[in-house]
Formats: structure tokens, sequence, C-alpha cells
């Protein structure tokens, strides 16, 4: 599988074998064409999140180092559409990582986003079009 958006949650799984989704992830990855690509705001999550585990940070940034995982995206270029997607959204509400993976799938419309988070499954790409995701059963 390619064009391959990877949001946080699998990150952390990826990196912390205690994590639940943990084997999915690993699984999931055996189908999926590296490199995954992402945006800054995801790779900031994860580093914070796994802070406590030993390497944890180092371990997020050497994804990145090894080209597994990719920085795709400009937010300053694209600040207009997340900051509408964000007010459309704010009841939720959605986080600046997620509204830069969705308007990655806008972007390249054969995207689809690797994800834990079923806040995906509500949230629209383009208006109306649902946003391609994979997510655990």
């Amino acid at each position: 599988m390619k064009h391959v958006v990877v949001d946080t949650g699998p990150l952390v799984a990826l990196l912390n074998s205690r994590d639940s989704h943990h084997e999915w992830v690993r699984k999931t990855l055996d189908v999926v064409e590296p490199p995954l690509r992402t945006c800054e705001a995801v790779i900031s999550e994860a580093c914070f999140i796994v802070r406590r585990l030993r390497g944890g940070p180092d371990a997020v940034l050497e994804l990145l180092a090894r080209g597994i995982v990719q920085i795709g995206f400009r937010l300053d270029a694209e600040l207009a559409a997340v900051t509408k997607l964000m007010t459309r959204y704010a009841a939720m509400p959605m986080s600046l990582a997620d509204a830069c993976l969705v308007r990655m799938t806008e972007l390249d419309r054969r995207a689809t986003i690797l994800t834990i988070d079923s806040d995906f499954r509500i949230y629209r790409r383009n208006g109306r079009q649902t946003v391609p995701v994979i997510l655990p059963d």
C-alpha cells in the first residue's frame, strides 16, 4: 500500500511495545510501502507522548532520519485551509495535527491516514468526502 499518511497514535504504538495497538501497527506496517508521510505537528506530538520511554523522542526522530517517515506538508503554505478545518470542527475540537493530516488527503486524493483515532471517521475532506483511513477493528 502506498500513499499512507501517519498519525501520532500509530507512531507511539510502534515505539511502545506495551501499547495496546503495538501488534496491530506492526502487522499493518508490513503491508505499507515506506515512506510514510506526516506533518511536523504529528512528530511533535509523538515526541512529547513518548518522552518517558527510554530513547523515545530519539526513536521518533530516527524514523525521520532513516526515511521511514517523511515530512510531506508545509503548514505555512496551507495555513488558510488548515484554519478553515479547525474552525469547522472546533466543537470536537480538531487538533492542529489532525487538520494537517486531513489537508494532506485533500492535496493527495490517493492518500489514506493510518490512525487509531476514530475522529477521522467524522472529519470530511473537501467539505463532504469521507477521509480514507486505516483503523484497528
